[in-house]
C-alpha cells in the first residue's frame, strides 16, 4: 500500500511540474505541428525521487514526443533546493556531530602512553640520525679509532705506550695535544686553554676535536690508520660531534680505578712531572668532572656494547695482559 501510494504521489508531483516545463500547441497549429519546446534554462529544483519519473512521463504523454530542456533538467538536476533541511534539523546534525567528535576526542586520551623520552634522549636520537646521512672525516674502513677512557692517574697513558709498541697504534693524548697547543707560539687557543685547566675544567669541544682531526689526518697521511685516542670524550656532546664529523669508534676501553689510587698515583707523578694539574685542588676537581660528565658517555657507549671494563687497581703488567686479552675478543691484532 505504502509503494502505491508514494508511486501515485510521485506522478501527481511530476505532471505537475512537466506541466510548468512543457509546451503547448497553438489552437490554429495543424495536426501535425510539432510542439515547441519551453526554452527556459533554469529549472525550478526538484527533489530527486520524481526526476527519474519526471523523464519517463515527458516521454509517454501524448502532448509531446520529447522532453524540453527544460524537463530533461528536471529529470537530471543535481541540486536537491526542494529538500533543504529545517533549522532544526541542522542544529540537531551539528550537535551529534560535534558530540562525535568530543567522544573520540576523549577515547584518544584515555590511551596509554606508548614511551616517554627526556629531551637529551630526543637529541640524541636526532645527532644519531644526522650521523648516519652526514659523511665523516673517515669512514669505517679508513680508520680503526678507539678511545682510552677513565679516571685521572687511572694508568690510561702507560698502557697506551706499550700498545703502541705491539699493535701500531697512534697513540694521540687529548691532554697532551691541548697542552701543545697551549704552549705552541701566537696560539689562538692557549689563553683559553689554561683557564679551563687549571679551573679543572673541560675545553670547548670544537678545540678539541679540531685538534684530533688535524693530528688523524696526518697520521693518515704517512699510512697509520689505528688511533688510541686518550681521555677523550670527556662528555656526551663530544663524542656525538666526533663520531659525527671524524669517525666512529670501534669501541671504548674504559680503565676502572679507586679514586684513592688514582690520587696517590697523581701525587707522586707531580713531584716530576711539572704540570699545573697535579696538585690535590685540581685533582679532586678532576674527579667530579670525570664523575659527572665522562661517566655518562661510557654508559652511553655500554648500551652499545662498544665498552671494554679493565681493572686497573693491579700491577701495570697485568692490567696490560687484560687489555691485550681484551683487544683479541674484539678482533684488534697485533700488528704484522
Amino acid at each position: 500500500m505504502f509503494a502505491r501510494c508514494s508511486a501515485a504521489c510521485a506522478e501527481t508531483v511530476a505532471r505537475r511540474y512537466l506541466r510548468a516545463a512543457a509546451v503547448y500547441t497553438h489552437p490554429a497549429a495543424p495536426s501535425n505541428f510539432t510542439p515547441t519546446a519551453n526554452q527556459a534554462r533554469t529549472p525550478p529544483h526538484t527533489n530527486i525521487m520524481f526526476r527519474s519519473r519526471i523523464s519517463h512521463l515527458a516521454r509517454t504523454m501524448g502532448r509531446m514526443n520529447r522532453p524540453s530542456p527544460m524537463a530533461r533538467k528536471y529529470a537530471s538536476h543535481e541540486l536537491l533546493q526542494g529538500a533543504m533541511p529545517t533549522p532544526v534539523k541542522l542544529v540537531i546534525a551539528f550537535g551529534a556531530t560535534t558530540a562525535f567528535f568530543m567522544w573520540a576526542a576523549k577515547q584518544l586520551d584515555k590511551k596509554p602512553v606508548v614511551a616517554e623520552i627526556t629531551e637529551e634522549d630526543y637529541n640524541q636520537m636526532v645527532q644519531q640520525t644526522k650521523s648516519k646521512y652526514k659523511k665523516a672525516a673517515f669512514g669505517p674502513n679508513e680508520v680503526s679509532v678507539i678511545f682510552v677512557l677513565g679516571g685521572p692517574g687511572a694508568g690510561k697513558g702507560t698502557q697506551c705506550e706499550k700498545l703502541v709498541n705491539e699493535y701500531g697504534f697512534v697513540h694521540l693524548s687529548a691532554g697532551d695535544l691541548l697542552r701543545e697547543e697551549q704552549s705552541r707560539p701566537n696560539s689562538q687557543y692557549g689563553k683559553l686553554i689554561a683557564d679551563c685547566i687549571k679551573a679543572g675544567d673541560i675545553v670547548p669541544q670544537e678545540v678539541t676535536i679540531g685538534l684530533l682531526k688535524n693530528a688523524m689526518k696526518e697520521s693518515v697521511a704517512k699510512g697509520k690508520t689505528r688511533f688510541l685516542i686518550d681521555g677523550f670524550p670527556r662528555k656526551m656532546d663530544q663524542a656525538l660531534k666526533f663520531e659525527e664529523d671524524v669517525a666512529v669508534s670501534k669501541f671504548t676501553l674504559f680503565f676502572e680505578c679507586p679514586e684513592e689510587v688514582m690520587l696517590k698515583r697523581l701525587l707522586k707523578r707531580g713531584e716530576t712531572s711539572g704540570r699545573t694539574d697535579d696538585n690535590i685542588e685540581s685533582i679532586r676537581k678532576r674527579f667530579v668532572t670525570f664523575i659527572e660528565t665522562s661517566m655518562p658517555v661510557v654508559d652511553y657507549f655500554e648500551t652499545q656494547d662498544r665498552v671494554v671494563v679493565v681493572d686497573c687497581k693491579q700491577d701495570p703488567d697485568v692490567v696490560y695482559d687484560n687489555v691485550k686479552d681484551a683487544l683479541h675478543a674484539r678482533g684488534i691484532h697485533l700488528k704484522q
